[in-house]
């Protein structure tokens, strides 16, 4: 935070300078950037990201939102797109269908699937349940209709705000490296890649950010996009808290330092970080390491003593709360410098294309004449190890191009045997799961998707359904590029947009494939994946230079009405009272209070009964499960001072017991880690929420509850005796 406060003061004659260049010109684009909370459920609930059946959600971490932003032509104001970034793992056709249903009852046609596009910043942290293809859904029971609903409301609802704040905008284009953020996790893969393409590169990952600064009429700051390629999975999967990781942590600084005076969240300046080429690419800088020795994992399978369990991405904090703090941190101040010295003004062209494909069979073209096929949808057996970001299960390893005999007959038996032209097509990945030949209990993988383009003057958007690594990402964007500029367009910048609309796994190159790292293991149609992506952006391209569309292509399917669930609803929830006497703390009572002084850099708790997160998610979302409060004056005034969205905030939920009366009695602990710069002063902690009763069903808000007061002190503060508050 000093260090961007610090840049804002130096950057005043920079800013004087664009003010300076800008005075006389016209604002390039009309403008509207919205922003709305799409949190979901905090119990219960499968993460999704890391397939992990055992990680569900107790509690926030920090809240999720969902970052929109339109862009018009000037004096063409009906001439838009919309690009969304929301804070979930990564976009879905499910959750598009019910957006685009929600703004096609406002706007009608202005905004739909060929102008909007709806990507994941890739957090690891946030519900599942919201896709519609079954190999998605599979760990988190099924369907999530809570999870699915509050993200479709608040994806729409940020579009609604961004369209009815629509105003004339400067918008600049600003480049940069940031060089101490992210590294290749796969480098054994990389390196299969053409010694002299690598050698074009000075890294193994990327290391350019791109950030598009939007500026008012009267040259106010109102939004800031910026792209960069890394994992959000600095929260590794022993994580049980709703968090927007590292990202989502770049987006609260400088949202904080854009709306001073506003809680997170509801401030007009939005800044959102989209990500890029980020297959192979990772925060934990420290590289994979042997839990039980120290040393490095084995480089080509990812393991330790043979397993993948033992091998584990770490750094460059002590724990994943202060490595999300990290490389959110460094994110936002190189954002940020860019944004502040950002000098190049966008043409203001808008421009979109948007086709549908079939990736299962996809004739790509090649170079020297002749085709190949892209495959039905499978992953191999390195899928199953997952990545060093988070292992998978035993006995599979990354780098695995051998079938296991033992393992095919169980999978065969209870799942679906693959064809021999489905293994055929795959080679040389060993096919553990044909997900494209699977379709029971619904569709297990997409087979249709989207492809995109978005064009704001100069910049270019490549938006893609995957995950691609550094080098496929490097393959495509100098594809488009190329194409760009030799159709005439002076200074294309042409940048990936990963993890959009409908989610298809990854795409590496067909060099990376041989490897069957887990990358490769799940890129599910096939070798030629990458070269049939850099054709069909080649024709987008195409037709984004000539102004026209393409034919929509084959209609994806709408599975909603097939998808099923075996999550139960929350049970009721009870007092903790003996059932004999009656006595004993009720929903929202105090049950462990706060120490009476805490200093600067402590750790304030308190717990209460509680009712299940789950009861009414839709209701709190824009609300909030805590509250830090700080008196006003000598008497009983409080101010709020800190929600559920803040960083230093973390809301814990348990299950405490079971009740033979069918409900259940749980816990919620509001956890305030103290600023060491925390203005000195009394404080208190709060706690409120909803609870179903146990018998009727009914759900109903319970009261605010209060911790009793305490003192933060000064960090430095001692007194004679031992004290408990430090």
């Amino acid at each position: 935070m000093s260090e961007i406060s610090t840049e804002y003061e130096i950057n005043n004659c920079v800013f004087a300078f664009i003010l300076g260049v800008a005075l006389g010109q016209d604002p390039n684009f009309i403008v509207g950037v919205g922003i709305e909370d799409v949190t979901g459920p905090a119990a219960d609930v499968n993460m999704m990201g890391y397939a992990h059946p055992g990680q569900t959600s107790r509690g926030i971490h920090t809240r999720l939102y969902s970052r929109a932003f339109i862009f018009c032509e000037v004096g063409n104001s009906d001439k838009c797109e919309v690009f969304v970034v929301v804070d979930f793992a990564m976009g879905a056709t499910a959750i598009n269908i019910g957006v685009f249903e929600r703004l096609k009852t406002l706007y009608g046609s202005m905004y739909t699937e060929k102008n909007v596009a709806i990507c994941g910043t890739h957090t690891h942290s946030g519900p599942a349940g919201y896709l519609q293809y079954f190999v998605f859904d599979a760990t988190s029971q099924g369907f999530v209709h809570d999870a699915y609903d509050n993200l479709v409301e608040g994806i729409f609802q940020s579009i609604r705000i961004a369209h009815e704040n629509r105003a004339p905008s400067f918008v600049y284009h600003s480049t940069g490296e940031l060089l101490d953020a992210n590294i290749n996790r796969s480098p054994y893969a990389y390196e299969a890649n053409p010694a002299n393409e690598r050698a074009r590169y000075t890294h193994d990952v990327d290391k350019v950010m791109t950030v598009l600064k939007i500026l008012g009429e009267d040259m106010s700051d109102r939004g800031l996009i910026s792209f960069f390629p890394v994992h959000p999975v600095s929260m590794n999967n022993t994580n049980r808290l709703l968090s927007s990781d590292n990202k989502g942590y770049a987006s609260y600084i400088i949202e904080m330092e854009k709306n001073p005076g506003t809680f997170h969240g509801q401030g007009d300046f939005v800044a959102a970080f989209a990500n890029t080429n980020q297959g192979d690419v990772s925060p934990n800088l420290e590289g994979a390491k042997c839990l039980d020795t120290g040393e490095d994992c084995d480089r080509i399978t990812s393991t330790c003593n043979g397993r993948t369990a033992l091998c584990v991405g770490v750094g460059p904090g002590k724990d994943m709360f202060e490595s999300t703090k990290i490389i959110g941190e460094r994110q936002a101040n190189k954002a940020m410098e860019l944004y502040n010295s950002a000098g190049h003004l966008l043409d203001g062209t808008v421009g979109f294309v948007h086709q549908h494909v079939d990736m299962t069979d996809f004739d790509v073209e090649l170079d020297g004449g002749g085709t190949v096929k892209t495959c039905k949808g499978a992953f191999g057996y390195s899928f199953a190890a997952g990545a060093t970001d988070g292992a998978g299960f035993f006995p599979f390893t990354q780098s695995e191009t051998e079938t296991m005999p033992y393992l095919e007959v169980l999978r065969d038996a209870l799942l679906k045997e693959p064809s021999a032209e489905l293994v055929a097509c795959q080679a040389p990945k060993p096919v553990l799961l044909p997900i494209g030949e699977m379709h029971t209990p619904w569709e297990w993988a997409p087979s249709i998707i989207d492809t995109q383009m978005l064009r704001l003057g100069e910049f270019v958007m490549i938006v893609v359904p995957a995950e691609f690594s550094t080098m496929a990402g490097r393959r495509l964007r100098e594809t488009i590029t190329d194409y760009l500029e030799n159709d005439g367009l002076s200074g294309a910048a042409a940048e990936i947009v990963g993890l959009s609309n409908t989610y298809s796994d990854y795409v590496v190159t067909e060099e990376e494939y041989q490897t069957q790292r887990y990358e490769a293991a799940s890129t599910i149609f096939g070798p030629n994946t990458l070269r049939a992506y850099q054709q069909q952006y080649t024709y987008l391209s195409e037709k984004l230079m000539e102004g026209s569309q393409p034919t929509q292509g084959p209609p994806i399917p709408n599975l909603l009405a097939e998808m099923g669930t075996t999550l139960a609803d929350p049970e009721g929830d009870e007092d903790d009272v003996n059932i004999v006497t009656g006595l004993g703390p009720k929903i929202g009572e105090l049950i462990m209070d706060t120490d009476a002084k805490y200093r600067q850099g402590g750790v304030a708790m308190a717990t209460f009964i509680a009712g299940n997160p789950r009861n009414d998610v839709f209701r709190m979302r824009d609300d909030t499960f805590l509250k830090v409060q700080r008196r006003v004056g000598l008497g009983n005034n409080w101010n709020d001072v800190y929600t559920d969205a803040d960083f230093c905030t973390r809301f814990l939920w348990d299950r405490a017991s079971t009740s033979r009366r069918g409900g259940s009695v749980s816990h919620a602990t509001v956890v305030w880690d103290i600023p060491l710069d925390q203005t000195l002063g009394d404080y208190r902690l709060a706690h409120k929420g909803y609870r179903k009763d146990s018998v009727k069903g009914d759900i109903f808000c319970y009261e605010e509850s209060y911790s009793s007061s305490f003192e933060v002190v000064s960090a430095s503060y001692t007194e004679d005796r031992t004290s408990s508050s430090s």
